[in-house]
């Protein structure tokens, strides 16, 4: 039996619809409620109700578990999202570190991050070597995945078997109001504005089945890259805007202009009550050029290659325009 921490997320959906293709008994953690993007297999998955930071409920929903896919996890960059993302990020990684050491778990995938490299201004490409150092171009959400990471190392010195594997940005469908779905958004009301910033992306198929892959094979005590490529944000938001028949952003954004933006989303914020479109965070890191490498995982999965990135902003643009017209 396998469990799946954060199963009703949008990796995790992913993650979950491929185990139960390939006939694998799954058991799935849900917080609060099950997604409707799951119920084309729902019923092919035993939920279980319970919280990582919830030790009792963590060590209950482990009888029987031989392998665990960690996916768990809050990603924001909302200040004020910070402290519950740190004790979701860290303190509920090393719940389930414990746990599963505690259960005699075969071995566990653990879903960090490219963020968790570290973003030191440097030229290369970051690939699994790359060691962190403090920035100012780190985020929180950043830190909070460098940390829980650690939770993993130390497990593994500890006895346990685990990979870790870092995704860039996950694009796919489904989840419209995160994630992608918020980037189609932009492309979709014509936003006029581009910044210069690079960085990687990597279609959610991919993850799903570079995991289970890993999951099955011997390797542990290891980390891998999984970046499909790596685009300008303006290569990507102009391409979404063609398959969706839109004007492409055509402003370039200079680094003065985003932190206005950020100061006057902010600012509207505190009448709103909603929150900022922008922050400081992500206007920093939009400006940012960073690139990765992903030549550890196709020289170690034999067969193993990432979909172009032209045909996952392809799929995902028009499978937004058709939940639009749904």
């Amino acid at each position: 039996m396998i469990l799946v921490t954060g199963g009703t997320g949008f990796l995790g959906s992913y993650l979950l619809r491929a185990l139960v293709k390939s006939g694998k008994p799954v058991r799935a953690l849900y917080r609060n409620r099950i997604p409707g993007q799951v119920n084309d297999f729902k019923d092919k998955v035993e939920w279980f109700q319970a919280d990582v930071l919830d030790t009792g409920a963590l060590e209950d929903a482990m009888q029987g578990i031989t392998e665990i896919y960690h996916c768990a996890a809050i990603v924001s960059f909302h200040p004020e999202k910070r402290d519950e993302m740190f004790r979701t990020n860290i303190e509920g990684t090393a719940n389930v570190v414990n746990m599963a050491i505690d259960a005699g778990i075969r071995k566990i995938v653990h879903v960090s991050s490219v963020a968790a490299l570290g973003r030191a201004r440097q030229q290369t490409a970051l690939n699994e070597d790359a060691q962190w150092e403090d920035s100012d171009n780190n985020s929180n959400y950043a830190i909070s995945k460098h940390l829980s990471e650690m939770e993993i190392w130390r497990g593994i010195a500890e006895g346990l078997n685990a990979v870790i594997v870092n995704p860039s940005i996950i694009l796919g469908s489904g989840f419209w109001h995160d994630g992608t779905g918020l980037m189609l958004k932009n492309a979709w009301k014509e936003f006029p504005y581009y910044t210069e910033g690079v960085n990687g992306f990597v279609d959610v198929r991919d993850v799903a089945e570079a995991m289970i892959r890993l999951m099955n094979s011997p390797l542990s005590g290891e980390r891998f890259v999984l970046n499909g490529d790596n685009w300008a944000y303006r290569h990507l938001f102009t391409r979404m805007a063609e398959v969706m028949g839109k004007r492409p952003p055509h402003i370039g954004a200079k680094p003065w202009m985003a932190a206005l933006v950020w100061r006057v989303e902010k600012f509207r914020s505190l009448f709103t009550g909603k929150r900022p479109l922008i922050t400081r965070e992500t206007a920093r890191t939009a400006q940012l050029k960073v690139y990765y490498s992903s030549a550890k995982i196709t020289q170690t999965l034999p067969g193993f290659r990432f979909r172009p990135l032209d045909e996952t902003v392809t799929d995902v643009s028009r499978d937004y325009l058709v939940s639009r017209n749904a």
